[in-house]
C-alpha cells in the first residue's frame, strides 16, 4: 500500500483522522506521561501529536516507507525515537517500562492469539497505575484478521486491565484502560475525578 501511494489513508489530511485523534488525545487520563510506546505508529500523525504530552516516546512500524516520512515528521522532537520493529517478536524488553501505550489501528491485523499474547505484553510494559489505549477502524477490511469489536472485546476481559473510559461509533472503536497499582480496584477508584480527589 505505501509502495503505490506514501499516505494510504490519508492520516495527515482527513478531518475523519483529525478528529478520531482529538478524541483520543482528549480521551487519556493524565495531561502528561513519563514514558510512552506507540506500535505500528505509520508516518507518525499520532506520534506528533502524542509527542506533546509524553516527555519521551517510542514510536515504531514494521513498513520502512512508512518510517521514512514519520522520520523528519517527528526529527525537530528530541524525545521522540523512531524504530523499525515487527510485533510480536520486536518488543521492547523488560527493562523497558512505560506508563502509556496506545494500540491504534493495529492489533486487528493479528489473529485472536496473538492479540492475547500483545496485550500480555503491553500489559507487562506498563507500569502500576499505567495507561493503555485502544482505538480501531470497525468497517470490514481484507486485511484485518479480525474486527474492532472482537479485538476490543478480548481487551475488556484481561483481568490486569481496568477500562475506564470507552467511546463507540460507527465507524471506530476507543477503549481506555488503566493497569491497576492493586487487583480489584473499581474503576470509579481510578477515574480523572477520583485521581485529582474530586469523589
Amino acid at each position: 500500500m505505501y509502495a503505490a501511494r506514501p499516505d494510504p489513508w490519508q492520516l495527515a489530511d482527513r478531518w475523519y483522522e483529525q478528529r478520531k485523534y482529538a478524541l483520543t488525545l482528549a480521551a487519556l487520563p493524565a495531561p502528561e506521561y513519563r514514558s510512552a510506546f506507540e506500535p505500528g505508529c505509520s508516518v507518525g500523525v499520532l506520534s506528533a501529536l502524542l509527542a506533546g504530552r509524553c516527555r519521551a516516546l517510542l514510536s515504531c512500524d514494521r513498513e520502512e516507507r512508512a518510517l521514512a516520512q514519520a522520520r523528519p515528521r517527528l526529527a525537530h522532537l528530541p524525545h521522540v525515537r523512531v524504530e523499525h520493529r515487527v510485533l510480536p517478536g520486536a518488543w521492547p524488553g523488560p527493562g523497558e517500562r512505560f506508563d502509556l501505550v496506545v494500540l491504534s489501528e493495529l492489533l486487528y491485523y493479528f489473529g485472536a492469539a496473538e492479540v492475547a499474547a500483545l496485550l500480555d505484553l503491553a500489559v507487562r510494559s506498563l507500569e502500576p497505575g499505567g495507561t493503555l489505549l485502544l482505538a480501531h477502524w470497525r468497517h470490514q477490511v481484507a486485511e484485518h484478521a479480525l474486527s474492532a469489536d472482537a479485538v476490543h472485546r478480548q481487551a475488556r476481559v484481561h483481568p490486569a486491565l481496568v477500562r475506564i473510559a470507552g467511546h463507540t461509533e460507527p465507524d471506530f472503536l476507543l477503549d481506555v484502560f488503566i493497569r491497576p497499582e492493586r487487583a480489584g480496584t473499581p474503576a470509579e477508584r481510578l477515574s480523572v475525578a477520583a485521581r485529582e480527589g474530586l469523589t
